[in-house]
């Protein structure tokens, strides 16, 4: 009994996994979603902005105090001695001591400049994946209503050739063939422009990601419902948030800065050796040399300023958590929200479908008009529309929620959480 436990709590999180793939069909390859992310501007100026706080440490850690050289040449006169002329010269080096405690608070600041600069590039890889999305469903969404359009225009083509033989036959009148042919013109005309839009989407996506390869065309699929468990997807959101970590991060920066600026109102000291030659080498002078700035005013601002700035930082820190704290109930519950309108908009669809059928084939029998026919067929075009455009919007919004719980792509630094972000 035991064996049989273990063995099944060790096929849980494969069996978890399974059931999730890896890529969703209306979505693009987890691949080329990752590689067109990494490659964009944004994400390597964030990357590159990780080299700079690198650098920035190793020269926080260095101090600010560097060694100077001092080279002294003058010549004396003794009168009213003929010959009292002498050449005498100084060489000396001195340099300034970083006190106790603070190369640490060094340290810990160029430690804190690498972090935030690392959730900034985590930031950077979220907002690329974020603006993806978009433009994904922006295409999408035309993609779909020309697909629309072209399905609408195939059924009015059909229409507008039997109305062609039954005014042939003599069964209906010339009126019904130039309403046909009216519907048709209309339908193409517009399947032009949405075809257009569609491409202009295509093309702005392939030229703001080269990455992804677009199909020729996207399945139709039904979007799954999101749980009602806001207080988790929200908890999972602000866990993730690279925009609430950068404030954190930066809130701990300040608070550093404010230790460092209170701990400079303490100035380091200067010690130095001296080596010098007098009266033509008579004299022989070697010293030692020690020299302390003195606290002022200007110290007592830099240290009342770093921390005003600390607790400016925090209140940030608080407003960025409200906010993003606000959004992802907002996007929790729009997505909700969506879901429950495509699901009302499919059943008018599918209502007004099965209407047009009725209405269209009661025509077919001489039951009914054309203008009923083609006003059935209008309206159900309008609402599979609607429907379509509504599933879509639900499933972006799904998707949405999934990327900012980091359950959709990998956005962190190392992008090695593959076997738990999934759609």
């Amino acid at each position: 009994m035991t064996r049989r436990l273990l063995a099944l709590l060790l096929a849980l999180p494969l069996c978890a996994h399974a059931g999730n793939p890896a890529d969703a069909p209306d979505l693009p390859p987890r691949a080329q979603v990752q590689e067109a992310v990494l490659a964009s501007p944004q994400v390597r100026a964030a990357g590159s902005q990780i080299a700079v706080e690198e650098a920035r440490s190793r020269r926080l850690e260095a101090g600010p105090h560097e060694w100077n050289l001092r080279l002294m040449d003058q010549q004396r006169r003794v009168r009213p001695t003929p010959a009292g002329r002498y050449n005498e010269w100084e060489v000396g080096v001195e340099r300034a001591i970083r006190l106790p405690g603070k190369g640490e608070l060094d340290r810990q600041l160029g430690t804190a400049g690498i972090a935030s600069a690392r959730i900034a590039r985590g930031d950077a890889l979220h907002e690329t994946s974020r603006m993806l999305l978009a433009a994904w469903f922006d295409w999408l969404r035309e993609d779909a209503a020309a697909d629309q359009w072209r399905r609408q225009r195939d059924i009015l083509a059909r229409q507008a050739q039997a109305v062609q033989r039954r005014v042939e036959l003599g069964d209906a009148p010339r009126l019904e063939r130039l309403q046909a042919d009216a519907a048709l013109a209309q339908a193409e005309a517009q399947l032009a422009q949405a075809g257009g839009r569609a491409q202009v989407a295509a093309e702005s996506l392939r030229r703001l990601y080269p990455a992804l390869s677009l199909p020729s065309g996207m399945p139709e699929t039904a979007p799954p419902a999101v749980d009602d468990d806001a207080a988790g997807w929200i908890a999972a959101i602000l866990e993730h948030n690279h925009e609430l970590g950068v404030a954190r991060s930066e809130s701990a920066r300040a608070r550093l800065g404010a230790s460092r600026a209170d701990a400079e109102r303490r100035p380091d000291p200067a010690v130095g050796v001296h080596v010098a030659r007098d009266k033509g080498s008579e004299e022989q002078v070697v010293g030692l040399s020690l020299s302390i700035p003195l606290s002022g005013a200007g110290r007592r601002a830099d240290a009342d300023a770093a921390a005003a700035h600390a607790e400016a930082a925090a209140w940030r820190e608080a407003g960025v958590l409200r906010r993003v704290e606000a959004e992802a109930a907002a996007l929790h519950r729009r997505a909700r929200a969506a879901w429950a309108g495509w699901q009302r908009q499919q059943a008018a669809a599918d209502a007004l479908g099965k209407s047009a059928d009725l209405t269209e084939r009661a025509w077919q029998l001489g039951e009914g008009s054309l203008t009923d026919t083609l006003n059935a067929r209008r309206l159900a075009h309008e609402a599979r529309l609607a429907a379509r455009l509504a599933g879509l919007d639900a499933g972006e919004a799904r998707y949405r929620l999934l990327l900012d719980a980091h359950r959709l792509w990998p956005l962190d630094m190392d992008a090695h959480d593959d076997d738990h972000d999934h759609p």
